[in-house]
């Protein structure tokens, strides 16, 4: 095939792929939701194992491809996104439900998120292990660790200073004090550390590597932030949705800037935290 002719298929194979990621990303995120699912019992799940399934036999067949194989990494990271979402779901459930945790106080909230935390990273681990790949692939190594920290903790503390006034102005936390706040410290730091530990693991982590070799830094970094963004689109702790929305973005590009500087998701995952802080801080103050 003609140097030009290969070119153009490569260009078009990539663009598809591009177009698939941010699809079935968003489709994942946003109808099997493993927080606000958009179909009812028994569709949602026929509906979760037609998506697993497919996305299991696409990694498969394009893997033993001579002309797609390098894409196959790209198509099992979403496999393993759409299971672990599940996963998530049939767990969250079993928690509230056969245990008992109450989803209306503080600890509940912490307990859930530390629960949906441990569901996620255990089983992105496995099926990273399981596909040959190394725990380096999802940036779970020391890297820079020294400017991963820094850059972490001073984004974290800068994020703890404006928490409560941001907590007013974003999330329905007016008037929010610190003797407030104090009780919550506990839970609190538990479910934005769990949560910022999960996100950055099932997109920076798990896609950027897959990603880069055939976008590049930037590209792949946007791309994730695009599914990121939408993951948290109908929210419902903020009266400003596309205000939030259009923080989000940026923010994501930052987290992924930073892993890929740092070589290592360490940082990402505290500045992350810190940002959740006044997200929580309204959430928690508007429990009943």
């Amino acid at each position: 095939m003609p140097r030009t002719q290969l070119s153009a298929q490569h260009y078009i194979e990539r663009i598809t792929l591009a177009l698939l990621f941010v699809a079935t990303g968003a489709l994942t995120m946003t109808v099997f939701s493993p927080w606000r699912p958009l179909l009812d019992d028994v569709p949602d799940y026929l509906g979760r194992i037609a998506l697993v399934a497919l996305l299991l036999i696409a990694a498969t067949v394009i893997r033993r491809s001579r002309c797609c194989a390098r894409y196959a990494p790209v198509v099992y990271g979403l496999f393993v996104l759409a299971l672990v979402v599940s996963l998530d779901l049939i767990f969250s459930i079993y928690l509230l439900k056969h245990l008992a945790v109450d989803d209306r106080v503080s600890r509940g909230w912490a307990l859930l998120k530390l629960n949906e935390a441990s569901v996620v990273v255990c089983s992105v681990l496995l099926f990273t292990r399981l596909s040959g790949d190394r725990l380096g692939a999802l940036y779970l190594q020391k890297g820079d660790l020294k400017q991963g920290l820094t850059t972490g903790l001073i984004a974290f503390l800068i994020c703890v200073a404006g928490a409560i006034p941001m907590a007013g102005l974003l999330f329905n936390a007016p008037g929010l004090t610190l003797p407030q706040v104090v009780p919550w410290l506990p839970w609190l730091l538990l479910y934005v550390l769990a949560n910022a530990t999960l996100e950055e693991l099932l997109f920076r982590g798990l896609f950027l590597q897959k990603l880069e070799p055939l976008y590049g830094k930037l590209l792949s970094n946007v791309l994730i932030a695009l599914v990121f963004t939408v993951l948290h689109q109908g929210v419902s702790y903020t009266p400003s949705e596309l205000i939030f929305l259009a923080i989000t973005f940026p923010l994501a590009l930052v987290w992924g800037t930073i892993t890929q500087r740092t070589g290592s998701l360490w940082g990402a995952i505290l500045f992350h935290a810190g940002t959740d802080l006044p997200l929580m801080l309204g959430v928690f103050a508007n429990l009943p």
